[in-house]
Order: structure tokens, then C-alpha cells, then sequence
């Protein structure tokens, strides 16, 4: 008998149709940037985010307004891929700790195995499942008086855009899920499956200032319990707004409100915002530095109404006079930080 082990037979790469890669599934090489570094080069290069993958935006700006020093408590509120969070922990270790939250847990458990293959001490950090609307009780849960620096990034991150599988988005067909927990609530299938047109005008008008959403609601509801799928919405948006060709960029900006309309809702943002907002000041020690990135005009209004409303208290030392953008450098080399707006406040010293 040969002691032999059995060969291994090749395995092909991944096919797919035309000469290049479609499917999120098929950018086999952007998933495993670790193993093909030239080819994600080439697409950051080109202005684009590589699939499953997250560029952080505004770092230098963030880092300027935190200012994070060796020893000191840091809070990302939206860990997401991490790229803030590193950011962070180079400047506070040694020493300094991290809490990291995140209501995404499937993205949570790849960040926190990226930190540790990184040579990030696992006591340099903890995280915790949870919407960032509970960090009065995460903090107290850790026995943790208060942050020295506090980071929330609103954004919904790129492997969450660019996996069809969470239904974000109607680039490729997949589950119309939008859930950032897929283990809580209601998919934007079941709400839409037993929302009243009513309540449908009223969302995609309050969280998309949606000029067609009597028509659109409609059209939605008129296909109650049919809307399983992101191409399905897509369509079904499409079938409410005047004759154009499929590609018209305003009949696209349309679908894609309607998208973000649905999402907040599905995963109550804005509530869950206003929450962490008012809660903020007491989860700062004296002196501490908070910084938020919205992409949303309401994200935006809340952060700003909230930092000033802090700062009139006596709270807040010193807030943002207006919000700060992307340099336009940064967003050439990376489109999807073009709407991004970063505000910051200074907890009241004693």
C-alpha cells in the first residue's frame, strides 16, 4: 500500500461571461486582496472602490479633529471594515483601548479578525453588536466613565452597497433585505409587504425628500407581497415615473432615494441617531473630541441641530461652524466620499 496522500485535483478560477468580471461573486480577485495586490491596485487606481472592501473617508481630517494620543479611550460607533479604527488605534496604543460598535455583525467578526492578523493585541480593543443608539450602556458595561475621542461614520459601507446579497442596492439582483441585522426586525420585503400607502408617502418623503412618492408608494403597494428582489423594486419605482429610457440618471437618482428611504427606515436610522446625539455629551470625558460623518441631508441636519443645541447647554465647549468636505483630491480617487459631510464638538473641560 502507498503511503502516498491522494493528489489534489486543479481547481479552475471562477468563469464568467465577456472579458471581465460581473457578478460580485466573480471579482474573485478584489474579495482576496491579500492574495492579488497588483489587480486591487489597478482598480483603486481607476477611481473605484475593489468588491467587498471599504475606503475610510476624511481620515486626515478625523485624526486632526481627535487628535488621539497614546493611552486614551477611543469609541468607533461604526466599526464597519475598520479603517477609521485603525487609524485610531496607531495613534492611542500603547496604552489606549478601543471600543468598536457595530448593529453589522457579519462585518464585525472580519474586522476583528483583520485587527488580530494586523498584530493588534486583542486587550487593545473590544467589540460589541449593538446599534451605537446603547453607548450609555456599553460604556457603563465595560466600566468605562467616558471616551477621550468618539468616531461615528454614518455611511453605509462598500461591502454592504456592493454585496447583492444584502439588498442595498439594485446594481445586481439579490434578496430585498436591507437589514444591517439580519437577525432583528422586518426586510424592506416583509415592510413593504404590510406598510399602508400612507405611511410609504410619508417615509420616502421624510427620508428622501421624494417629489414622486404619491405615485411611486403607489405603484409599491399596488404589487404588495410581489417584492421580493432589488430588481423587482427597481422596476416597480421605474413603472410610477414618466416614459424614459432605463439608464435616464434622473429616473436612477429616483430609485436610488427610494433605496435610501427604505433603509432608514428598515434599520430606523434617524431615531437610533438622535438617540446616540443626546446621549453624546455624557459618554465624553471633560475635554473629549466627538466627530461625526453623515451622507445624508437629515444625518446632517440632526448632527448639526444637536451639536449646537450642546453647545448653547454649555456642554460642548466648541462645535463646527459649518461641516467640512473631502478634499477634492480624495474624492477623484474615491467617488462615494463626494457627499460626505464631518462635524465635530469638544466636550465642556470640568
Amino acid at each position: 500500500m502507498s503511503d502516498e496522500l491522494p493528489h489534489e485535483p486543479h481547481k479552475r478560477r471562477p468563469r464568467y461571461r465577456g472579458t471581465h468580471p460581473r457578478k460580485f461573486s466573480e471579482k474573485y480577485k478584489e474579495l482576496q486582496g491579500s492574495r492579488y495586490r497588483d489587480d486591487v491596485e489597478k482598480v483603486l487606481a481607476r477611481g473605484m472602490t475593489p468588491a467587498g472592501s471599504h475606503r475610510p473617508v476624511c481620515v486626515a481630517e478625523i485624526l486632526g479633529i481627535l487628535a488621539p494620543q497614546a493611552g486614551e479611550l477611543a469609541v468607533d460607533a461604526t466599526l464597519g471594515n475598520g479603517g477609521h479604527a485603525f487609524k485610531l488605534l496607531e495613534n492611542i496604543l500603547p496604552g489606549g483601548r478601543l471600543v468598536g460598535i457595530d448593529l453589522d455583525g457579519i462585518e464585525m467578526a472580519r474586522t476583528r479578525t483583520r485587527l488580530l492578523a494586523a498584530g493588534i493585541p486583542a486587550t487593545a480593543f473590544v467589540l460589541r453588536q449593538s446599534n451605537f443608539s446603547a453607548l450609555p450602556s456599553i460604556l457603563a458595561g465595560e466600566g468605562i466613565a467616558g471616551a477621550d475621542c468618539f468616531l461615528a461614520d454614518l455611511g453605509v459601507s462598500s461591502m454592504q452597497i456592493d454585496n447583492p446579497e444584502r439588498g442595498f442596492t439594485f446594481k445586481h439582483d439579490g434578496p430585498l433585505e436591507m437589514r444591517m441585522d439580519p437577525e432583528r426586525g422586518l426586510s424592506a420585503s416583509d415592510l413593504l409587504a404590510t406598510i399602508s400607502e400612507v405611511r410609504l408617502r410619508e417615509i420616502l418623503v421624510a427620508n428622501a425628500d421624494e417629489s414622486s412618492a404619491a405615485a411611486i408608494s403607489r405603484a409599491l403597494c399596488s404589487r404588495r407581497g410581489k417584492l421580493r428582489t432589488t430588481l423587482a423594486l427597481a422596476d416597480a419605482i421605474r413603472s410610477a415615473l414618466p416614459s424614459c429610457p432605463k439608464g435616464d440618471p434622473e429616473i436612477v437618482k429616483t430609485i436610488r432615494r427610494c433605496f435610501q428611504a427604505l433603509r432608514i427606515e428598515v434599520n430606523g436610522e434617524f431615531s437610533a441617531l438622535e438617540t446616540m446625539l443626546s446621549s453624546l455629551p455624557s459618554c465624553l470625558r471633560p475635554g473629549g473630541r466627538a466627530a461625526v460623518l453623515s451622507f445624508h441631508s437629515g444625518e446632517d441636519r440632526r448632527v448639526e441641530a444637536a451639536f449646537r443645541d450642546g453647545f448653547e447647554k454649555g456642554m460642548y465647549s466648541s462645535i463646527a461652524e459649518s461641516f467640512i468636505r473631502p478634499s477634492r483630491e480624495e474624492q477623484y480617487n474615491n467617488p462615494r466620499s463626494s457627499s460626505a459631510k464631518l462635524r465635530w464638538a469638544i466636550r465642556r473641560d470640568g
